[in-house]
């Protein structure tokens, strides 16, 4: 008899009689979770936009020690010895599909006029365009024209950025350079502005270029080409896919909301965890009547302690799914953020996938545990007859 488990629907309609304390609980669990999700919804995008940029069979070619195209710097001369390298494919008019490209952060104002930021301008050949192939598509105006001071621009800097519309004219230097299309990206190149490199490089007075990017020939082995490249004496380099090179670029404010997710989560989690447990102390000293009649019927300490413990977790439960549903309006909300590897202003959205809900219900759950595990022992080892007479 002392081994039976409380029915379930006692702890369940324990809460829906008591269903104003129980919500009060499940809300601070939920502000903690929202909190958390939030923060982690906006890694997930940072760094999913860098994993989507870039393939595996387009090499990026660095200065050796260079731990970004913003620290790199190429002579003109090793720009061609890396595009008649033999493992480059060849593109549609017989020319290597290799092109040396500048990189700087241009200091713009924002559309909203709330401040400067940096914002990333690229110089591109020809033969980038045809390298990023369908990653890159044009959604308004018209190609840029080569060899002119005309620009493209990321569709997310069009609206976030002064003088980015199309048919905008903005200043590099003293240099006006027109915009005359506006692109879209499947990753982080879609928070650039691109231009023609010769143009771009003579108006930022840079005539060095800061990376080559190369299309692969089919059948190359990758691996071994990137350790060859790297241990060529002639040719000293930084060498890794496109891919591999972006998401270098997000591990430190990976890392950096890593942290400030849990911190947050973590001090709203206590405080979520302390309100809880006083409620459900609470509610342990107004029903040590009922406590005593469940002992009487001949279920024991552990029973008890179960009964409680599941209110505690269908509290954290609830308190979850609050939680989830408070963060969904987020999924694919645009932002922006400056990415602190390369110092430049970074649009993305946020991103709330299935494992994210997925591990906020388990935290929420946990929590709802952590905080009903004093209010379910003390419920546990109240005595029968002396809770039958506690008024």
């Amino acid at each position: 008899m002392r081994h039976r488990l409380v029915p379930f629907r006692y702890p369940l309609r324990s809460l829906m009689v008591r269903w104003q304390a129980s919500l009060l609980s499940a809300l601070g669990i939920a502000m903690s979770i929202a909190v958390l999700c939030g923060v982690f919804a906006l890694r997930n995008g940072f760094e999913a936009l860098h994993a989507e940029t870039g393939s595996d069979d387009v090499i990026v070619y660095l200065r050796k020690g260079a731990t970004s195209e913003g620290e790199s710097g190429i002579t003109l001369d090793r720009v061609n010895m890396y595009k008649a390298l033999p493992e480059v494919q060849p593109g549609k008019n017989g020319q290597p599909l290799a092109a040396g490209e500048s990189y700087l952060a241009l200091f713009l104002a924002k559309a909203d006029d709330l401040g400067l930021v940096n914002v990333p301008i690229r110089g591109v050949e020809a033969a980038s365009l045809e390298i990023h192939g369908d990653a890159f598509r044009l959604v308004e105006g018209r190609a840029l024209a080569f060899g002119s001071d005309e620009i493209i621009v990321g569709r997310p800097l069009s609206s976030r950025i002064h003088s980015c519309k199309l048919g905008d004219t903005l200043m590099v230097n003293v240099t006006p350079f027109k915009v005359v299309g506006i692109f879209e990206s499947d990753g982080a190149y879609s928070s650039e502005i691109w231009g023609d490199i010769d143009r771009i490089a003579a108006a930022l007075e840079r005539p060095m270029r800061q990376r080559v990017v190369a299309k692969m020939r089919p059948g190359v082995d990758i691996a071994a080409h990137i350790e060859a490249m790297e241990n060529e004496k002639r040719l000293p380099s930084k060498v890794m896919t496109e891919r591999a090179y972006f998401i270098s670029q997000t591990g430190f404010l990976g890392n950096v909301l890593v942290i400030l997710g849990n911190l947050l989560g973590g001090i709203l989690g206590i405080a979520a965890i302390l309100g809880a447990a006083n409620t459900m102390l609470a509610a342990v000293g107004s029903r040590t009547r009922e406590v005593g009649v469940l002992r009487s019927l001949g279920f024991g300490q552990f029973a008890v302690l179960i009964a409680f413990l599941t209110e505690a977790v269908l509290i954290g439960l609830a308190g979850g799914l609050i939680g989830c549903l408070l963060v969904l309006p987020l999924d694919g909300l645009q932002t922006g953020t400056m990415n602190w590897k390369t110092f430049t202003e970074t649009a993305f959205a946020f991103r709330v996938d299935a494992g994210l809900l997925t591990t906020a219900v388990c935290v929420s759950v946990g929590l709802g545990l952590v905080a009903g595990l004093v209010p379910a022992w003390r419920a546990s080892r109240l005595k029968p007859v002396e809770a039958m007479r506690r008024s």
